[in-house]
């Protein structure tokens, strides 16, 4: 697919393009599950690509309502947004041409940037990386799977752990140009039930660092009722889904640290790549 266009310093806002802009479909991402297009969007003479989801084309899933799928994404930009670190590009509801759905701003993945997933042999993780764990490779072998000890993905960790992310895969992760980490594909999340599910457990335990503990601080007080967050969110999500939102941000504030496996879900997302 064609790279996407920058939207030029000082013009309209992504948000801005996004929600008023025209959408042309211009291809489909054949190898999502659900139905995920391809557009560009143009508004007052600026143009950019983005990804259209139409929630005509979710597939129906056992542990979430039909047709949730789009506002979930939406509630991950908005807490994304909230914690103030912008880890998932740009997102909005809004209607199309296949009906309503998730618009987000196109992210073209750096292939500069240094990995941030691997495969090792050995016990040992080595320096800069952190043990998730053993994973196939065939004829009978086994490797360690690890992941950058990476601040970014140290905050998506976080930033997961919040919205209860069912399905944290490698392929959700975009470098982009300037040191940027995006992370896309965030239906599956906001259970009111314990789901997450992630391939960023290098710091399950760990103390969280106090940039962390500050974010989840303003997040506990922007989810208060009354606050405006907390309106945009009943908007996309159920009442019960944001007592469980709360009870999660308390839950990181009073253990202070990262989440660990539950044991009672998967805590791996397969295929994990």
């Amino acid at each position: 697919m064609p790279a996407p266009e920058r939207i030029p310093p000082g013009s309209v806002t992504p948000h801005e393009l996004l929600a008023k802009g025209e959408l042309t479909v211009r291809g489909r991402v054949r190898e999502a599950s659900n139905a995920v297009l391809y557009c560009t969007v143009e508004y007052e003479g600026v143009s950019a690509a983005c990804v259209y989801k139409p929630v005509a084309g979710e597939r129906p899933l056992w542990d979430f309502p039909d047709g949730t799928l789009a506002q979930r994404e939406v509630a991950a930009y908005e807490l994304s947004e909230a914690m103030g670190w912008g880890l998932v590009p740009p997102t909005v509801l809004r209607d199309g041409p296949y009906g309503e759905g998730m618009c987000q701003l196109w992210i073209e993945a750096s292939a500069d940037e240094e990995a941030l997933l691997a495969l090792v042999e050995g016990e040992e993780p080595g320096p800069g990386w952190k043990a998730v764990g053993y994973a196939d490779v065939g004829e009978d072998r086994t490797a360690l799977l690890v992941h950058a000890d990476d601040e970014r993905l140290r905050r998506l960790a976080v930033l997961d752990a919040v919205i209860n992310n069912g399905d944290r895969k490698g392929g959700h992760l975009l470098p982009a140009p300037g040191g940027r980490l995006y992370a896309i594909d965030h239906g599956v999340t906001f259970n009111a039930d314990d789901k997450l599910r992630t391939l960023l457990w290098g710091w399950a335990g760990e103390p969280l660092p106090e940039e962390a503990l500050e974010a989840l601080r303003r997040l506990s007080a922007d989810l208060e009722e009354g606050r405006p967050l907390a309106g945009r969110l009943a908007e996309l999500i159920t009442s019960a889904e944001i007592d469980a939102l709360r009870a999660r941000v308390a839950d990181l504030l009073r253990t202070g640290r990262h989440r660990e496996p539950s044991g009672q879900w998967p805590a791996i997302p397969w295929p994990p790549v």
